[in-house]
């Protein structure tokens, strides 16, 4: 079975094929196309830009896609079109979707559709070649991206409870905020990730300690807006000289991905150990700072040691097709030959 997946949820613009044979996962190209330069100047995502750079992307990424694939497989068409309708930036979803009902209605295919989270979820398993995922559930997964911060239980494959989320800014979202603050530039995590390793032991001597939010309660819950309060404040009462420094901003973004990560791996721990889980997957863009996933490895180690843990590679990590082909498929019995009842909704739940 051939898959064509497309996801324009967000920024990206991205398109895969994915080809499963026997039980067999085998990705045969996964194009994403980056808008990131294109909002830096923003600061973030403008609704209506991105919706026309990918009115612009598509159809140059399907042939892009098409024609890896092809070099790995001939095929004359798929047999399946998935697309993502939630959640995600309105008018962004609704050109991804209306792209893939025009493929649906030209190839003569049924059309899947896909939730954005279940996507993240299922990305673990793009790192298995074999579709036997069963014995990898129940599992907790964390889902950390710019616009979500969730803790979901997973019983079985279309089987999930959201136990824990934010309650107001998401983890990815309080990475861009901050980073802002910073003067750094868009986006805030991969930004903050990178003066965080610019850290020295010198830098200590601006002592810098921000709130865990919410670490101690006894819910699964997750705060970040007080957060972003926290940095601000502290930011304003040092001289002009001492926050435009090297050292000041070094120590302050060390300070606030170690407060993120304290607080992520904390949760997640709580909740693996209450629900009496062994397995634990990661997924969202947030995902891919590799101190998170040093820390998580180190953590789980040492406090639930007999645990699994799964992380996607970070290009599965960050918003892709693949991870949604890989949901499509799981969700076959959802495709529907009338693609045109289907409609997005933004604030899709898992």
């Amino acid at each position: 079975m051939i898959i064509l997946s497309i996801d324009t949820s967000c920024d990206d613009t991205c398109i895969a094929i994915l080809e499963i044979k026997k039980k067999k996962i085998k990705v045969l190209s996964n194009i994403v196309s980056s808008q990131v330069d294109i909002h830096k100047k923003y600061g973030g995502v403008y609704p209506s830009l991105a919706k026309r750079e990918h009115e612009k992307n598509l159809v140059p990424v399907l042939k892009q896609t098409l024609q890896k694939a092809h070099n790995k497989k001939k095929f004359k068409k798929p047999d399946l079109i998935a697309v993502t309708i939630g959640p995600g930036l309105d008018p962004c979803l609704w050109v991804g979707l209306n792209f893939a009902k025009s493929l649906s209605l030209v190839w003569n295919i049924p059309l899947i559709p896909v939730n954005h989270i279940e996507g993240h979820i299922l990305a673990n398993f793009l790192l298995k070649t074999s579709l036997n995922f069963q014995k990898l559930l129940p599992a907790i997964c964390l889902i950390v991206s710019g616009g979500h911060t969730q803790l979901i239980l997973i019983k079985k494959i279309g089987n999930y409870k959201i136990i824990g989320e934010t309650r107001d800014d998401a983890a990815g979202e309080c990475f861009d905020k901050t980073a802002r603050i910073l003067g750094l530039a868009y986006p805030g995590g991969p930004s903050i990730a990178q003066e965080a390793e610019q850290f020295s032991i010198s830098d200590s001597q601006i002592s810098i300690k921000l709130p865990r939010p919410m670490i101690y309660s006894k819910d699964y819950d997750f705060s970040f807006s007080g957060l972003k309060t926290a940095v601000l404040y502290d930011y304003k009462k040092r001289s002009k000289k001492i926050r435009t420094s090297q050292k000041y901003i070094s120590a302050m973004a060390k300070e606030i991905q170690q407060t993120i990560i304290d607080v992520l791996i904390k949760k997640t721990i709580k909740a693996t150990k209450d629900y009496k889980i062994k397995n634990i997957m990661l997924g969202g863009g947030v995902i891919a700072n590799k101190e998170l996933q040093r820390q998580f490895k180190e953590k789980i180690k040492k406090e639930i040691p007999n645990s699994l843990l799964l992380i996607p590679d970070s290009n599965l990590c960050t918003d892709n097709a693949a991870m949604i082909g890989i949901a499509g498929y799981l969700n076959k019995n959802k495709a529907s030959k009338d693609a045109q009842k289907i409609k997005v909704n933004s604030n899709l739940r898992i």
